[in-house]
């Protein structure tokens, strides 16, 4: 009786509303695919600004190589821009990415998972969980979506401070070296200057620096960021470090672009 009065209600177009659990399960499926795509697009447009051999062109070294030779004309100091694709590997974003496409996953599809059969759930969250380790593995920018502000500031500025080492800027006679640094995954650039160049030069300089190379790349060009940065840096150097008769060119006159 209830099951032929329940029948001939939705045939007389009272049909049984839908549960709000349904409801919310399909908007958290919508929500998740939608999500998910435009992070995934977004980072497959932009994988080329992740890689360095795409970033600075032949062009683009020569100019830089000009801007240098132009700086260090009026001083004895020694700028060197170095650009990294990555300051560390971040492996701990590929797991953090892998577990919430598990958790996410298992959530947006919660109505079609066989969730009274483990050992088929199982398999499906491994899978949503590998499907988010490679897309972060291979996609930079998706990667970049997953590692906080704090720990890219961190291992960038520990990068610039091995970069800085490496290149032996700390070794220049009036200890005047000047490293332009940037760091692709990481977006970040780190200007570090010598001990002889800190007694005089304020530290509010070499931000409005770091500024005017982010403002370059936030503008779609690195080059540009890197000349602005490397003029900006050769005009405070020649008022408290001018050149000198017989000045040496201690550093080349080069920008290192590496992929790690």
């Amino acid at each position: 009786m209830e099951s032929t009065t329940s029948q001939q209600w939705e045939a007389a177009g009272h049909a049984a509303s839908v549960p709000w659990s349904v409801l919310a399960a399909e908007l958290a499926f919508a929500l998740l695919v939608a999500g998910t795509g435009f992070l995934l697009a977004r980072a497959w447009l932009r994988r080329g600004r992740y890689r360095a051999t795409n970033v600075l062109g032949e062009e683009d070294l020569r100019a830089l190589h000009d801007a240098l030779v132009e700086a260090e004309r009026t001083t004895t100091a020694e700028i060197l821009p170095v650009v990294l694709e990555r300051s560390d590997r971040h492996p701990e974003a590929c797991w953090l990415a892998a577990l919430t496409a598990l958790l996410g996953g298992s959530v947006g599809l919660a109505l079609w998972l066989p969730w009274n059969q483990p050992a088929v759930v199982l398999p499906c969250q491994l899978v949503l969980g590998a499907l988010g380790y490679a897309c972060a593995r291979f996609l930079p920018d998706f990667r970049r979506f997953f590692v906080g502000e704090a720990r890219a500031r961190e291992v960038s500025e520990e990068q610039a401070f091995q970069e800085f080492h490496r290149y032996e800027l700390h070794r220049t006679q009036a200890r005047s070296g000047v490293l332009l640094f940037v760091s692709l995954l990481e977006r970040s650039v780190v200007v570090l200057a010598d001990e002889g160049i800190d007694a005089r030069v304020k530290p509010e300089h070499w931000r409005a620096t770091t500024e005017l190379v982010l403002a370059g790349i936030r503008g779609g060009s690195l080059r540009a960021g890197l000349v602005a940065g490397i003029r900006s840096a050769g005009e405070v150097l020649a008022e408290h470090f001018p050149t000198v008769e017989g000045d040496q060119n201690e550093i080349a006159d080069r920008v290192i672009v590496r992929v790690e």
